[in-house]
């Protein structure tokens, strides 16, 4: 397997793990681990679970949202979801750091 996609089946399945494989806003199977900042916004493309949180199709797309035009839906804010998973940009700036 390549380098790339073994950090990015790692980061998927480290993200699920932490989120028990269910969206974290409507408990669904989840089927995208959503990069909360944007991956050319983190070093090493932030593909750390501290930046990651498991949505199903329906929320992953309110959360691309912020990412598509920069305004956002209500609750689905960055602030919002590393809040969900007990993270921040901060974490999420400095465990990518590390990777």
């Amino acid at each position: 397997m390549k380098r790339k996609q073994e950090i990015r089946l790692n980061f998927r399945n480290d993200v699920f793990e932490r989120d028990n494989h269910k969206c974290l806003f409507c408990d669904e199977n989840a089927i995208d681990a959503h990069h909360i900042v944007n991956r050319n916004e983190m070093p090493n493309g932030g593909y750390v679970k501290e930046n990651g949180i498991s949505v199903c199709e329906k929320h992953h797309l309110m959360c691309e949202e912020y990412h598509i035009s920069g305004t956002w839906v209500e609750g689905y804010h960055p602030t919002n979801l590393y809040e969900m998973i007990d993270s921040s940009y901060k974490k999420a700036y400095l465990r990518s750091k590390e990777v």
